[in-house]
């Protein structure tokens, strides 16, 4: 493997090979060691897979499934599932409240409003509607208008959701292919898609699947009740303002995705592009199954597009439902609470954009927008004079931040990392770091979570060092700090830990 070569401060490239440009890397020194060989190669063989035009690596990459989590793939004529992954659209959402601190400053308050979250929105793999008392039943009806339509006014209405949220996504609504141009702009081929299907039965127990709307995953997957901290110099506070934030105040940040429905959908891709390979002979990329893919235009591509947007679309009501309920279970315990969304941005999808003129497809696998201000797809949104929020979580007891794309976005087509990153694999942070240290550490820290135990997989020390990650992204001149946001209290999937 050939070593990173610096060309800044937080910037760096990895040679791939004689005919083709480099990898863009970004990250400080520090952030750079912390890449291992095999993060090193996957980015390698995805840059000198088929139609790729760009590969680049953030500060939070680490070995994925194919391709680097943390990275972002470039192609004007192929689509790739590996660097989109099997938690399609995953994201982030940030709920703002008009609560001052002192509201849940109370552990009192802090666990009454646990349990109110804990009634309306269940954790954990395979858990839906049906195992909480007070969440949205969703019927087969209503799961296929979803899949199909998005955050349509017709699906808002009908959970409950405000219907200006929408205003507040990266995408409210994703459209299905048509094989031409990549999107057709309306729904029409995800309802064809569905039938199919549904008749040759390729969505098993999909009632079950379509109930897991309004609900955590486990892993990473997680609820926390944040106060923000905005920067103290006036441009961050004039972003802050325009994105909705409010200095002191509660906040509410979320990261889920298309649970298995968004697994299952993905899962279907995989093994249908696995077969047409070994059908007709074609060579896996580097002899890696997990970089299949499929030409622009072609039946095998329009299904993945069609297959991605479903899981998109199931994806974006499921946060805006849990925000929904979320802003029902402060309601509940402190009466004449008021709040409204911040952001909705995804972090495992492909999304037709311009790269140098080029209509492109860019594959973000842990990886997030970062459009600036000024940004042509930015035009008649919230955000179009100041670039759009991005949503960047650290870990509960270092905080998470809330930063803005800069001009210079444009080396890394428009991305940046979507979170810190992993430091430890999860099986040698169960190995290695003690269970009775990790529970005191966030009593230390005045963050309570649902959880008898805090699963060590996801503890703190897991993580790379928000500080450092931030400070890459700044450097490199990719985006700003616009505010941090301190955990009070933290909902997670406990089950494994509480064994």
């Amino acid at each position: 493997m050939k070593p990173l070569i610096a060309t800044g401060e937080a910037t760096a490239i990895l040679p791939a090979g004689d005919n083709v440009t480099p990898i863009k890397v970004f990250g400080n020194k520090s952030i750079r060691d912390s890449f291992d060989s095999i993060c090193l190669q996957q980015a390698v063989n995805c840059r000198l897979a088929p139609g790729v035009s760009e590969v680049v690596l953030n500060p939070d990459a680490h070995c994925g499934y194919g391709a680097p989590i943390g990275c972002v793939l470039a192609s004007p004529t192929h689509i790739y599932p590996g660097p989109v992954g099997f938690d399609i659209k995953c994201s982030m959402s940030l709920l703002q409240t008009d609560l001052p601190e002192d509201a849940v400053e109370d552990k009192e308050t802090r666990r009454e409003l646990i349990h109110a979250i804990s009634r309306r929105i269940p954790t954990g793999a395979g858990k839906g509607s049906r195992h909480v008392p007070n969440g949205r039943r969703v019927t087969t009806s209503l799961g296929n208008e979803v899949l199909t339509s998005g955050a349509s006014r017709a699906v808002m209405d009908e959970l409950g959701i405000p219907t200006l949220w929408t205003d507040r996504c990266e995408d409210s609504v994703h459209a299905g292919a048509d094989g031409q141009t990549g999107a057709d702009g309306h729904n029409d081929s995800l309802r064809r898609r569905l039938e199919v299907l549904q008749k040759t039965e390729s969505l098993p127990n999909y009632k079950r699947k379509i109930e897991q709307l309004g609900s955590y995953g486990g892993g990473n997957h997680f609820g926390e009740c944040e106060v923000v901290d905005i920067q103290n110099d006036e441009p961050s506070k004039s972003v802050a303002s325009v994105f909705g934030l409010q200095h002191g105040k509660v906040a509410f940040l979320s990261h889920c995705g298309s649970r298995g429905i968004g697994h299952r959908l993905a899962t279907g891709q995989f093994r249908a592009l696995e077969e047409q390979f070994d059908r007709w002979k074609i060579p896996y990329p580097a002899g890696d199954k997990q970089l299949v893919y499929a030409p622009l235009g072609t039946r095998e591509a329009d299904n993945y597009l069609d297959d991605m947007a479903m899981g998109a679309n199931f994806a974006t009501v499921n946060h805006l439902l849990i925000n929904a309920l979320v802003l029902e279970a402060f309601q509940e315990v402190i009466p004449g609470t008021q709040g409204h969304l911040v952001y909705l941005i995804s972090h495992n999808i492909a999304q037709r954009e311009i790269i140098k003129g080029v209509p492109t497809w860019v594959h973000r696998k842990g990886a997030t927008r970062a459009l600036p201000a000024g940004h042509a797809s930015l035009t008649h949104t919230p955000f179009a004079t100041t670039g759009h929020p991005i949503l960047l979580p650290g870990n509960p007891q270092a905080g998470s931040a809330v930063m803005v794309g800069l001009p210079d976005a444009e080396m890394s087509c428009y991305s940046v990392n979507h979170g810190a990153g992993r430091r430890l694999g999860r099986r040698r942070a169960i190995r290695e770091l003690d269970q009775q240290q990790v529970d005191a550490s966030f009593d230390a820290a005045d963050i309570l979570t649902n959880c008898r135990h805090y699963p060590r997989d996801e503890a703190p020390e897991a993580y790379k060092d928000l500080e450092q990650v931030v400070q890459s992204v700044e450097s490199a001149g990719l985006a700003k700090q616009v505010a941090r946001l301190h955990a009070k209290f933290v909902i997670k999937d406990a089950s494994a830990a509480d064994d």
